[in-house]
């Protein structure tokens, strides 16, 4: 009997206390677990980063997840940043390294909010810092002053991609997703195709059509997963990327 699928989640480096530790949200180690069917393997962030091609080839998914952080702009040609917004440098360094690698070896990659523009900018893309600054487009900032319940409640609608696999997995043309991010994406990298586009424009979702499995999304599907037919979708069929790649991995032994 096969193990369940590994899936690998890099960490945000974060100071608590005297010390840094290496953190990953619980809702995405539960979302993996209960939706995906899958096993989550922790990858700390460090700087320089461990060596990312021994860490995934034993692995059968890689879960890029969100953060408080934002990616620093020198990586996209953001500009310069400002005070008070929040970076981690060993986080892009590790998400960066993963990434690239996991491409190369087409492992099935889930890149969630901070994920989806990791993914964006390693492929070449850029960003929008402050979304809520560009004319034209929305605030998709949640409110810091009302319960997570809502913070992480539906927001707003997007439109899904008539030859998409959102729109197969959704039944239709629109969902409502929740938004949590101030960053965004600007130029969609060469090579993703859209997905999912919020009412003022802004891409919330894109896919690699050149690999088996690497999707982004800008909102946070692992809230609640399990109570959303839309968000389980997402996980199934990533948990299924997983569970093929790993049959893959074991046929060719």
């Amino acid at each position: 009997m096969h193990r369940l699928p590994w899936v690998g989640l890099p960490t945000d480096s974060t100071v608590l206390g005297h010390h840094r530790f290496a953190v990953v949200g619980e809702k995405y180690v539960r979302a993996l677990v209960e939706a995906a069917g899958a096993t989550p393997v922790v990858l700390p962030s460090l700087q320089p980063p461990l060596p990312a091609a021994e860490w995934l080839r034993g692995l059968d998914g890689l879960l890029l997840t969100g953060a408080v952080s934002n990616i620093e702009p020198q990586h996209y040609e953001g500009g310069r940043s400002w005070p008070g917004n929040p970076h981690d440098p060993a986080r892009d360094a590790s998400a960066f390294a993963l990434l690239h690698e996991a491409l190369a070896l087409d492992l099935p990659v889930l890149a969630i909010c901070r994920g989806f523009q990791e993914l964006n900018v390693a492929l070449g893309g850029t960003l929008h810092p402050q979304v809520h600054a560009v004319p034209g487009l929305s605030d998709h900032r949640e409110d810091p002053q009302v319960p997570v319940e809502v913070q992480y409640g539906s927001a707003h609608a997007v439109a899904l991609a008539a030859d998409g696999w959102m729109a197969q997995w959704q039944g239709g043309d629109r969902a409502q997703v929740n938004s949590v991010h101030g960053q965004g994406i600007d130029r969609l990298a060469h090579g993703l195709q859209v997905e999912a586009v919020a009412d003022d424009g802004l891409v919330e979702a894109a896919r690699s059509p050149r690999h088996r499995f690497v999707l982004g999304v800008q909102w946070h599907p692992e809230w609640r997963v399990m109570d959303s037919p839309f968000y389980h979708a997402i996980f199934r069929a990533f948990g299924q990327a997983c569970r093929q790649h790993q049959q893959n991995r074991l046929d060719s032994r």
